[in-house]
């Protein structure tokens, strides 16, 4: 359906804004991502047209107890702006000293994550566990909205299970509260991410008169065309881009292009992807040393070269090889066998 939509030529629309920070018309959010959305990756996603890069989403109850992981998470850098920080708990007191702690690293926005369904997160009632209890939603959100001068923000899903779809009520009452944009998951919490993301209710929460802080589509959003219905057709205010940009932060800049032209945008040569992982693994042993730095840039490769005949045996010595140097020489290798 959506890959034979035609070009569409509409009318300008306004700005789309996250308390007083301007983001265009139809603003493409890079989505808070598990080992995915690190510092050198949304800077890359950043320079290829995403308008907001969202972190890792950080534990508060991690984040008061010190702990390392949860700490260097909160290292934004200034090319990345605007940038949010995405927390998760249950816990009203330890979320409010988590927003202390993450104020003081300055970022543009603070969200709260309402949708993870990762089993480990949701048994201890936070992300899509709290879908549960609707009512400690919206407290939570009040308070940490009191808590801080920054913009706060919502990720969520559609509900717990089918059954369960409260919504466009979650949406109003966050917007009741404070909250200053909510980002909705099409899929409710059961369903984890299997089957297709329904993004009709997200259409209901924006068509709801009620509502006018702005709201944007997240799941399935992997094809130009998918971003150019959730604009034209459903009328949301952007897209929230997760999976369709692991290995490929070019993604943002193909759909842009397309928006613009109703083309899609050739693709990266041989040449060009080879010279991004390196400097994406450059960047991540920066960041988190070697051996982090090679082992959690690994899941990005296969994307970054996707499409390309006989190329399983470089995808193996990529997603195996120990060493940064060894990466630099499977990548230049790439280059020299395919180009």
């Amino acid at each position: 359906m959506f890959e034979r939509l035609a070009y569409l030529c509409i009318e300008k629309s306004a700005l789309v804004k996250i308390g007083n920070i301007e983001l265009g018309e139809f603003p493409l959010l890079l989505a808070p991502m598990e080992d995915v959305s690190d510092p050198p990756f949304r800077a890359l996603c950043k320079e290829n047209g995403a308008d907001v890069v969202y972190t890792e989403f950080i534990s508060c109850e991690g984040l008061i107890r010190d702990a390392a992981k949860s700490v260097i998470k909160l290292d934004i850098y200034e090319k990345e702006r605007p940038v949010g920080i995405q927390i998760f708990g249950a816990n009203l007191e330890s979320m409010l000293q988590a927003v202390d702690i993450v104020e003081k690293s300055n970022p543009d926005i603070i969200d709260i994550n309402f949708g993870c369904p990762v089993k480990k997160v949701v048994s201890k009632g936070a992300g899509a566990g709290i879908l549960k209890d609707i009512d400690k939603m919206e407290r939570l959100t009040k308070e940490i909205v009191k808590r801080t001068k920054l913009p706060v923000t919502v990720k969520t899903r559609l509900g717990w299970d089918h059954d369960s779809i409260k919504i466009i009520e979650v949406a109003e009452r966050l917007q009741d509260v404070g909250c200053q944009a909510i980002a909705i998951h099409g899929r409710t919490r059961s369903q984890m991410y299997k089957g297709d993301a329904d993004w009709s209710y997200i259409e209901q929460v924006k068509n709801n008169q009620r509502m006018h802080i702005p709201v944007f589509a997240n799941g399935d959003i992997n094809t130009p065309e998918r971003a150019m219905y959730v604009r034209d057709s459903l009328g949301l205010d952007g897209a929230m881009i997760g999976r369709a940009s692991i290995g490929n932060p070019w993604f943002f800049k193909e759909v842009k292009h397309f928006f613009s032209t109703g083309n899609h945008l050739e693709p990266s040569s041989i040449q060009e992807r080879a010279r991004i992982a390196k400097r994406h693994l450059e960047m991540s042993v920066s960041w988190k040393g070697e051996r982090l730095g090679v082992y959690e840039t690994r899941r990005h490769y296969s994307n970054y070269f996707k499409g390309i005949e006989n190329f399983k045996p470089f995808r193996t010595k990529l997603v195996t090889t120990e060493t940064s140097g060894e990466v630099f020489e499977v990548l230049d290798s790439i280059v020299a066998n395919f180009s």
